[in-house]
């Protein structure tokens, strides 16, 4: 075993003071509370996702509950993340960001959108259509990404 001299200190320890600490506050945020956004189209239910099933997208960590789903999502996010990232279908589409819950959802048009209280589905399946349009031109109000 080497022994570490002052010269093999001093530059790391430059990179430490340099490039800070990588913590898990470094990691990308958790998408969707941690559930499986492919479980909504296959099993039709909300479904917690597990670290071990886990692959980073969009400045996001999704979560899956299997190999299999994780690896479809792998092949076509975009097809499985909900339409407005975390946040509630309804509220964006009146102008407001509020977060949603991964239990309460909605799959139209193979899209799946999420809201904040268990009355949203019903509210934005009776004019989806409108609320679909009018939450797209609120996109704005989102918080931007880092």
């Amino acid at each position: 075993m080497s022994a570490v001299s002052r010269r093999s200190v001093i530059p790391l320890a430059f990179c430490v003071l340099l490039c800070g600490r990588v913590t898990a506050r470094d990691k990308p945020a958790l998408a969707i509370k941690g559930y499986d956004p492919v479980a909504y189209f296959t099993l039709q239910r909300a479904t917690p996702g597990v670290a071990q099933f886990e692959y980073e997208w969009d400045e996001h960590r999704w979560q899956f509950a299997s190999a299999r789903n994780r690896d479809l999502f792998k092949a076509d996010p975009v097809r499985y993340a909900p339409q407005f990232e975390t946040f509630c279908a309804v509220s964006l589409a009146r102008g407001e960001v509020h977060e949603a819950s991964p239990e309460y959802w909605l799959i139209i048009d193979d899209k799946l959108y999420l809201f904040g209280k268990a009355i949203g589905p019903e509210l934005f399946r009776k004019d989806y259509k409108a609320m679909v349009e009018q939450a797209n031109r609120n996109r704005g109000l989102l918080p931007k990404k880092p």
